[in-house]
This record gives structure tokens, sequence and C-alpha cells, in this order.
């Protein structure tokens, strides 16, 4: 395997602990209690039926729309071509009033491995469907981060966040194709002046997973929500449960592998 030159990293779930799954979750039940609840007894949705293993599988890591359509098609919500505009539009406004509140954190394992390949050398880039990525990004300081953990690195500098740290952003963009097709990661890799065969990709999605095999480049699942099952079985090259089990020296020899107990 030739070495690595560029790592893209998605951001719900992998960066960052972010408020989306709740937001798809709690919007979903206020419809269901107020304004749907003539057609609730027609679906298969209940309060405990929209777990985190249904949201993993079925809208996490697809653009907006496409995750709302996944949802009520999940739960066989009746008209749900003309409910979707609605229930998009009242998880987004949930979701922004939760990260505005602070309702998120970083994930510290994902901090240290992203600082960690860019002193590797490697060029490191978001691509996130999510619309609401830079406001997660833009709030991260980096340089905070890595004084409160010991972290010294020659590629850190004051006042840096973590959006300013990228090489590349292109996170929340409309793209012709949602995951899992590939069209994101292959334009990250692009801008980054990468091959996608020198790429890797960190996903906690498996539609995230599919579209970095598909389009040619490494995968790692990360697996924070116990899916591992279904990471594996999306194609990821390597599946861990923290960043911090990745042996960042094989990775500079362009090997995946976990750190030796």
């Amino acid at each position: 395997m030739p070495k690595f030159q560029g790592s893209i990293f998605d951001v719900d779930g992998v960066l960052v602990d972010s408020p989306h799954e709740k937001a798809w979750r709690e919007s979903l039940r206020e419809l269901m209690e107020s304004s749907w609840r003539g057609i609730r007894d027609h679906t298969t949705w209940s309060p405990d039926a929209f777990t985190p293993h249904v949201y993993q599988q079925y809208v996490s890591g697809k653009p907006r729309m496409s995750g709302a359509r996944a949802a009520l098609d999940y739960f066989q919500v009746p008209d749900a071509e003309n409910r979707v505009d609605e229930y998009a539009r009242l998880k987004q406004e949930m979701v922004v009033r939760l990260i505005q509140a602070g309702d998120f954190t970083a994930y510290p394992d994902a901090l240290r491995f992203v600082i960690a390949t860019k002193d590797a050398g490697m060029l490191i880039a978001d691509a996130s469907s999510s619309k609401n990525a830079g406001l997660f990004l833009r709030q991260i300081r980096l340089d905070t981060f890595a004084q409160e953990h010991g972290i010294s690195s020659p590629t850190l500098r004051p006042g840096l966040t973590l959006l300013d740290y990228f090489d590349a952003d292109v996170s929340g963009r409309d793209f012709a194709h949602g995951k899992p097709d590939p069209e994101i990661f292959l334009t990250a890799a692009h801008e980054l002046g990468v091959e996608p065969r020198h790429a890797m990709v960190i996903e906690d999605a498996s539609a995230g997973v599919q579209a970095a095999k598909a389009g040619g480049m490494a995968a790692i699942g990360i697996a924070r929500a116990d899916d591992a099952g279904l990471l594996a079985a999306a194609g990821a090259d390597l599946v861990v449960t923290t960043l911090d089990d990745i042996d960042t020296t094989a990775l500079s020899g362009g090997r995946l592998a976990t750190r030796k107990a």
C-alpha cells in the first residue's frame, strides 16, 4: 500500500458528539405528538423505536433531505414525499438551537488523531454532508485543547480553530449525489491534491464507509455507537472504538493497524 498523503474526516460522530441524532429523534417525536398525531397509528413509529442503531443504519451520514426521507420510510409514514420538507425543516431549526446552546463536545481522541495525521505530514480535510459542520468546527479551539492535554506540535499556533487547521473544507456543500456516492470524498481528495488511492477516510456511518470504498480510498470506521459490525460489513479496512487505538507509526508507513497491547 502506498504511503498515505491525505486524511479526510467526517464531522458528526467522528470529530464531535453532535446533537444531530437528538434533533432527528426529537423533531419527529414533536411532529408525531402534535400536527401528525392523526397518522401516528398508521406508522411503525413509537418514542422508543428511533434507536441509535436505526439512526446509524438509515440516517447518519446522509444529506438532510435524504436523511429525513430515510427516517420517514423506515417508520412507514404515509404520504412521506409531502411530509419530508416539514420534518427536515423542523430538525434543522432544532439542531441549530442545540449547537448555539453548546450542546455538543469534541471527541478528544479525534482531536489527537487529527493533530497526529498532520504531524505525520498528511494533508487533511473535513468532508461532512451536514451544512452545520462549520458551526461546530469554528467553536473548537485546537490550541486550547493541545495546551490542556499537554500536546506539543509544530503545526499548532495560538488562536487556531479546528476549521482553520484543515487544508480543505468541503462540508455542507450541495453535491449532486450524497453518501454512499463517493463524490464528496473525491472532491476532498482533489482539493487536497491527493490521489484517492493515497487517501484515507475516517467515518462513523455505514454510508460514509461505502462512499470511501467506492472512491478507491482506505476507510477507518470509528464505532462510537456499538456498531462495529455495521462498519465492518460496509467494507471498513479497520474498525476501532477509539482513534487512540490506531498505530500512527504504522500509518506513516502506509499501513492501517492498531497499537499492540
